[in-house]
């Protein structure tokens, strides 16, 4: 049987990804911050699941769980728990943002190098990094640490992809950019979107149609990968500027 690794599985992507992969018949290996939550979602999918909660933002606890799961052969990891803030950079939350570095990048890092290792080994396996399309932009004012975060995961993610190909690997390894999608993110970050979302089962349906054509970098919607597109024929001072003038609608919007 197969083993799916879900970070940040109690809600939104996560969650979703953890639905898709049970409905498949692998064996789930979830975790996140809320016991409850997940035993609730372990009730809900009825498959073989085991629930690690942890809060992987502190670095000791995000290298407990590798150690935790040190003797577990693992087919697909989502790479997935993370979350935003915006606001003025001069008046943003420190520490809010300081655990968001943590989560989005440090946890991030630590957990795809440590299971990129063990599947290296295995010889097999697949890596998601969930991103955002905040991560493809050139800055995000008003999201400032967010997007500097994304950009991480997405550089990171993109190398990383490069390395594996020139080795011969056979570990395939990929980010998700989405959009807007309608789930916490948006009361976690304290913003209204300006921009429609699309659901957490669209983004999955997407990056899962992605995954099977072995891309490194996945962009749901049409909508937004015209947005990619086309932020990359205009230079980057206009693009900064505009990217300015969305995250000040979510901020007004509250």
């Amino acid at each position: 049987m197969k083993t799916a690794f879900i970070t940040g599985a109690t809600s939104g992507i996560g969650k979703e990804f953890a639905r898709r992969y049970a409905d498949q018949g692998y064996r789930l290996i979830l975790t996140g911050r809320r016991t409850e939550r997940l035993g609730e979602l372990q009730q809900e999918l009825k498959c073989e699941c085991r629930i690690i909660t942890a809060d992987i933002s502190d670095e000791a606890q995000c290298k407990n769980l590798l150690s935790d799961i040190e003797d577990e052969s693992i087919d697909v990891f989502i790479n997935n728990a993370g979350f935003g803030t915006a606001g003025s950079f001069l008046e943003t939350d420190l520490e809010k943002e300081i655990s968001m570095i943590k989560l989005n990048d440090i946890a991030m890092h630590i957990l795809f190098k440590g299971v990129l290792q063990k599947m290296q080994k295995q010889g097999n396996g697949t890596i998601l990094n969930v991103a955002s399309s905040a991560g493809l932009f050139p800055a995000g004012p008003y999201m400032a640490t967010y997007y500097a975060t994304k950009a991480y995961v997405t550089s990171i993610t993109r190398a990383v992809a490069h390395e594996l190909k020139e080795k011969g690997s056979s570990v395939y390894v990929a980010c998700l950019c989405p959009g807007p999608v309608d789930t916490e993110f948006n009361m976690n970050a304290d913003v209204t979107f300006s921009l429609k979302g699309i659901t957490a089962e669209k983004c999955v349906d997407e990056c899962l149609k992605g995954m099977r054509k072995k891309k490194t970098v996945i962009v749901p919607t049409l909508r937004m990968k015209a947005a990619m597109i086309g932020q990359e024929l205009v230079p980057d001072s206009l693009v900064i500027k505009m990217t300015a003038g969305q995250q000040k609608k979510k901020t007004s919007m509250k």
